[in-house]
């Protein structure tokens, strides 16, 4: 590795890594059946910050989870707890009998309450500004740092791209760490978005083809294969029946749900079903999809969660090469930056 690059890097993450506890400001992102104990410990221990996805685990099974994670590493990591979760007091309560040190809020904006009580127990609270509104917000609500996510990610998405987001809330918000997420997939885009501010940068496609990835075969290869036009939001058809934007790789069940949409509205506007029958049948479409695909295989049927960078998704790696790579990446886009210069200074 170039040691000048390497040394320049490592200026520009400094305050993230840190905040992080680690090598590398780098998190995982949390993705439901995916970033478990085993791909989020090698995370961890290849000098990155793993997160656990808790999703909709009971208190029971986090604590279990993260039990397993910490047999597995004695590096720091995090996690990833949704708002709207009905036992979330619960959960915060395993963080603390565990002694988490770092707790990322998704799915909503939290409660002042939780950030409280996460914090009583001394851990560092990581929110999700989709917005620079959302961002001075959660800043007065007391979050010890953000997270900007752009429309490029899988999964559950805003409506603006990483891009903006980050000229809109990089250049204002400067008294905590920011790390920017959303379609990152290599090293040079980390760079740009360090040089703008941020103090590191998340990233969640990249790490599904990880070997320590618990995804199926048939999940990894769906990604290997894909582009990033493959990557799309979900559609509505009718603003009477919403539909949560999701970005996932196109397959049978998103052709399938398209129709469903049009059937309904068909059978709403007939009589034949009320506006809240249709409109539950919509929600429930998906249900249970992600799994579907993620743990059995099924990617016919089930959510491609994946974000537009799964075109720079081509082959299986180990983490440890994965984060290598972002870093080496990283390290000769800087020094290549520096080379330019030293020609222009010699041409003057």
């Amino acid at each position: 590795m170039n040691r000048n690059g390497e040394s320049i890097l490592n200026n520009l993450w400094q305050q993230g890594r840190c905040f992080l506890g680690t090598d590398a400001a780098l998190l995982g992102g949390a993705m439901t059946w995916v970033s478990n104990r085993n791909l989020v410990a090698a995370i961890s221990n290849s000098g990155g910050f793993g997160v656990i996805a808790c999703g909709s685990m009971t208190p029971d099974l986090l604590n279990a989870e993260i039990l397993a994670t910490k047999a597995l590493t004695s590096k720091p990591f995090g996690v990833n707890l949704i708002t709207i979760h009905p036992d979330l007091e619960k959960l915060i309560e395993v963080c603390a009998k565990q002694n988490i040190s770092h707790v990322v809020l998704a799915g909503g904006l939290p409660q002042a309450s939780s950030i409280k009580s996460l914090k009583d127990f001394g851990a560092k609270v990581i929110g999700f500004a989709p917005a620079l509104v959302i961002a001075r917000k959660l800043q007065k609500m007391g979050v010890d740092a953000l997270i900007i996510e752009g429309s490029e990610a899988g999964g559950h998405v805003g409506p603006v791209s990483t891009g903006v987001l980050a000229q809109e809330i990089l250049p204002i918000v400067k008294e905590i760490p920011v790390f920017v997420a959303g379609g990152i997939g290599r090293g040079e885009a980390i760079v740009t978005y360090l040089r703008m501010g941020a103090s590191g940068c998340q990233l969640g496609t990249r790490f599904v083809c990880a070997s320590e990835s618990p995804a199926h075969p048939n999940f990894k290869k769906s990604f290997i294969r894909a582009q990033a036009r493959d990557a799309v939001a979900s559609v509505q058809l009718d603003l009477r029946f919403p539909v949560i934007p999701v970005r996932a790789l196109s397959n049978g069940a998103t052709e399938r749900f398209m129709k469903v949409q049009a059937e309904l509205i068909t059978r709403y506007e007939s009589g034949e079903l009320s506006l809240k029958e249709a409109q539950l049948t919509i929600e429930h479409f998906w249900a249970g999809a992600l799994r579907k695909a993620v743990i059995d295989g099924d990617v016919e049927n089930g959510s491609l969660m994946a974000g537009q960078s799964v075109g720079m998704v081509t082959s299986e790696q180990t983490t440890s090469e994965i984060i290598q790579e972002l870093v080496q990446q990283a390290s000769n886009f800087i020094e290549g930056g520096l080379m330019e210069e030293r020609c222009s200074e010699s041409r003057v």
